[in-house]
């Protein structure tokens, strides 16, 4: 039998038969006896016996160790004057296997540190956790997705938001009486209004936002709205005139699309998303934060809204803040414009509790929030999943809550119904400017905003030319049609500026008014600047060119862009926020409803 196969007979594994010769340096093989075979002679020692000879065995002791030699007759007669080692090494160590320790010392076993035992099995549960929860994350992305309503956004907005402009999101909370313990408000079969409306404005570099609320009882004019219908059709809804702004919701079969076009009829803003919040929204949201603070300057009863507070300050949730946001008799002067101010200092509070640490390092909270948003929010097909939907919040997230503004559509009475308002023309349109120029209505403190503004309120600094003198040719560069004929006109009548020249479109469309001009016109750019009411960022010093007007000499060159709304109507009530005749407050502050 050849040594594999008594290796094999004896149970032992072969490769642990070849053990190291430590004086040669090599692997030899080392058999142990077996009863049925021959002794086989193995190296022998000289002179004085092995000090480990009989380390476990000899007279008295027990069996020798593995590959150890037998002494015997033949062994005995058979002298061998090599020199071995005083012991015999044993097997060979597996690969990976802690080293044998030397001859004649003890075997202590070696003991993992207790730093290391914590690191193995940690690094094991960590492996074993992410797998799981990879496995649950994706299960429950899946679900949040499948809590999301959404519906078409019929061409009413502009499709996406990017991360790379401003932002416009038309939030919409409508009075239907949908979910659980809200037909008890009244009106139940109704298909709902836009009872709440806000517009809100995120700023290109996310440093400000503003929230425009948009009264409900404001008269306004609802255009056409193409509309989806469930069989896949589009169905135009005819527009209606002079009629109230919450009509453009449920009305007549009209969708969220047809509030957003509204919208956008009414600012000049197209939203680029948009989102129905119904009454459950309130309860929940409210609910998920462990509930909002509110103030009162005094105790209310409401029996319509069910509103039962005392004065001072309350965290409400549920039903309460469904009560909170609803409740108008009896607060200011008992309409609808009473309510949105209460409407707004809970939002403000929900945005504070929203991004204060008690909620962020929450994880019950967060997950409460992700189900209350996605269960109670109807958005635009556009952004109808969660990953979309997470983008936008970070977005949203970055504006600090102190420059976060909410201000209302100035209006004024309606001398034909008390129970309606108008808008009030010049300051709307002023906010609207505004909003469109991405300024902020709160007051950004960042040093390069504001050496900007010092270097753009340089360009008009300085003297002016009379308005006889001001040359200057007009084109068309995105205004609406008729535009620079309709300027040309009133400049030459109207305000002296009558070596002025009207010279058709521009090469190209700008979202902006500009007014391109040669240093030595500075003075003439001045005054065209203070008749036109441009501002300063409109001026575009060294970029006149060589132009003439129609008399042959130098001239200046004025486009009319996108944000041009026509002859005599200002626009440099986009670049001095501060000088808005309207109400505002920023979401860090607690307000007291009186």
């Amino acid at each position: 039998m050849d040594a594999q196969g008594r290796g094999r007979a004896d149970d032992i594994d072969p490769a642990d038969q070849w053990v190291l010769n430590p004086n040669t340096g090599e692997y030899e093989l080392r058999l142990a006896p077996s009863a049925p075979q021959s002794a086989v002679p193995g190296p022998r020692r000289t002179g004085t016996r092995a000090t480990g000879a009989r380390a476990g065995g000899g007279p008295g002791g027990g069996a020798q160790p593995v590959g150890a030699r037998t002494r015997s007759a033949t062994a005995a007669a058979a002298p061998d004057t090599r020199e071995i080692p005083q012991t015999v090494p044993g097997p060979r160590r597996r690969r990976g296997a802690p080293a044998e320790p030397p001859p004649g010392r003890r075997r202590t076993k070696q003991k993992k540190s207790k730093g290391k035992k914590v690191l193995v099995w940690t690094g094991g549960s960590l492996a074993f956790l992410l797998v799981g929860v990879s496995a649950a994350g994706y299960l429950y992305y899946q679900h949040l997705n499948d809590n999301i309503t959404a519906v078409s956004d019929d061409g009413a907005s502009t499709g996406g938001f990017s991360k790379d402009r401003a932002i416009n999101i038309l939030v919409i909370g409508t009075d239907k009486r949908s979910g659980a313990g809200n037909t008890g408000y009244g009106d139940a079969g109704s298909v709902g209004h836009a009872d709440t409306t806000i517009l809100l404005h995120v700023s290109k570099d996310r440093t400000n936002a503003t929230a425009m609320s948009i009264p409900r009882d404001m008269i306004v004019d609802i255009p056409d709205c193409p509309t989806a219908q469930e069989d896949g059709s589009t169905k135009n809804i005819p527009g209606t005139a002079h009629t109230r702004f919450n009509e453009s919701l449920g009305q007549e079969g009209r969708t969220p699309s047809c509030t957003a076009r509204t919208v956008t009829e009414l600012t000049g803003i197209k939203p680029d998303h948009f989102m129905v919040a119904d009454f459950n929204a309130v309860k929940t949201l409210s609910t998920a934060v462990g509930g909002v603070k509110v103030c009162l300057e005094k105790d209310i009863n409401d029996s319509k809204s069910h509103l039962n507070l005392t004065a001072g300050e309350h965290t409400i949730m549920g039903d309460d803040a469904l009560a909170f946001v609803r409740t108008r008799y009896s607060v200011g002067l008992g309409s609808d414009l009473s309510r949105i101010e209460l409407q707004q200092q809970f939002l403000s509070s929900l945005m504070r509790q929203v991004k204060s640490d008690d909620t962020l390092t929450n994880a019950q909270k967060l997950l409460a929030l992700a189900e209350a948003g996605t269960k109670a929010l109807t958005v635009d097909s556009k952004i109808a999943n969660i990953k979309k939907l997470a983008s936008l919040a970070q977005e949203i997230g970055k504006v600090n809550t102190k420059n976060l503004t909410f201000t209302t559509v100035p209006v004024v009475d309606n001398p034909d119904d008390k129970a309606t308002v108008l808008m009030s023309e010049t300051k709307a349109e002023k906010l609207f400017r505004t909003v469109r120029g991405d300024v902020s209505l709160t007051e950004v403190k960042k040093k390069e905003a504001k050496e900007a503004k010092e270097k753009e309120a340089a360009k008009l600094k300085g003297t002016r030319a009379e308005a006889s003198e001001v040359r200057v040719n007009i084109y068309n560069g995105g205004a609406e049609s008729g535009s620079a004929s309709e300027t040309l006109t009133w400049l030459q009548n109207e305000e002296g500026v009558t070596k002025s020249s009207q010279l058709g479109n521009a090469e190209k469309d700008l979202a902006k008014t500009t007014l391109a001009y040669d240093p030595d016109q500075a003075d003439q750019a001045r005054a065209l600047a203070d008749i036109m009411g441009l501002p300063a960022s409109a001026l575009k010093p060294g970029e006149g060119g060589s132009e003439t007007n129609s008399q042959g000499l130098p001239a200046m060159v004025l486009t009319l862009g996108e944000d041009f709304k026509g002859a005599g109507v200002p626009l440099s009530g986009s670049a001095a926020a501060t000088d808005l005749d309207v109400q505002k407050n920023t979401a860090d502050k607690q307000v007291c409803a009186s």
